[in-house]
């Protein structure tokens, strides 16, 4: 079975289908809007159906992987929500301490896919560590359009703390070597922002189309950034040149790179908005990126 792409759907679907994803749209809102691309024989809610994630065609790291080593943790978490739980990997015959890395999720918790790039990085010898913001509200439901629907509902201020503490007990695992990166994906992006903002030693942050922080914020970075843009995402590119004036104006190290015809979401594997060439170029700058800053 040939794999869908973005090139399969009308580029006014696409950008109904990024609201409906960011919530700026409900599932009735897109099948109403849709239906007038619903020809030869497609039906608005199949062309849901195409957009949306298959986890298990894109699976590139087993679970069960003998060469990794993976559990689920409780992170302390007093100024946020309490508790948040995470996913941690790290290479089964790792000795010593190992560069670490966040990997926050986009705005539907801790699903697969992220597991998956949790495992991903953990085979390139790092300790990654994925918090799951749905905690509080019983984790990823396994469900994408529920977990979207609760994760509206979290207090973001709270949340917000739990990344920042879920980034301190990454920091001081005995097997970490003290040097914390971060890669966020959409949400999980805007997140590698504020990190970058509030933890004076993080060591390097990889916003993969991530809302910009506040551009009085951009004088607080200390940390190297390594930002990936698509070509087409006005939502995300608008902020961009203020806030790459403040960087500029505050002297912050960052590297920012867009990738023609590409959509938002185009890291994301599990969609046909994936665009493997782009994806594969970011993430080898990405896994550059952290080997020349996470080193101890």
């Amino acid at each position: 079975m040939t794999r869908l792409t973005a090139a399969d759907f009308d580029q006014e679907l696409l950008i109904l289908f990024d609201a409906y994803v960011h919530g700026d749209l409900d599932r009735r809102g897109f099948l109403d809007r849709a239906s007038k691309f619903a020809v030869g024989g497609m039906t608005a809610a199949g062309l849901l159906a195409a957009l949306s994630p298959n986890f298990a065609a894109a699976q590139m790291v087993p679970k069960d992987d003998a060469r990794l080593k993976t559990e689920m943790v409780d992170v302390p978490s007093p100024a946020g929500y309490g508790t948040v739980k995470a996913y941690v990997a790290k290479p089964a015959n790792a000795t010593g301490r190992l560069p670490s890395v966040l990997v926050i999720h986009e705005n539907r918790g801790l699903n697969p896919h992220i597991e998956d790039i949790t495992r991903r990085l953990a085979l390139d010898g790092y300790l990654a560590l994925a918090p799951d913001a749905l905690t509080p509200l019983g984790g990823y439901p396994g469900d994408e359009d529920k977990a979207r629907t609760l994760f509206a509902t979290l207090d973001q201020a709270k949340t917000e703390q739990d990344m920042l503490a879920a980034a301190a007990t990454l920091k001081a695992r005995a097997d970490s070597n003290g040097r914390v990166g971060v890669v966020g994906f959409c949400y999980g992006g805007g997140i590698a922002h504020m990190l970058a903002t509030q933890i004076p030693d993080l060591a390097a942050a990889v916003p993969f189309y991530g809302n910009h922080p506040p551009v009085a914020d951009a004088a607080k970075v200390k940390a190297p950034l390594l930002m990936h843009f698509a070509a087409v995402d006005e939502r995300i590119n608008a902020a961009w040149p203020a806030y790459e004036a403040a960087l500029k104006a505050a002297g912050v190290r960052y590297t920012a790179h867009q990738y023609p015809g590409t959509q938002h979401g185009f890291n994301n594997d599990t969609t046909p908005r994936f665009d493997a060439p782009a994806a594969k170029l970011a993430w080898n700058r990405t896994m550059a990126f952290f080997k020349q800053n996470l080193s101890a």
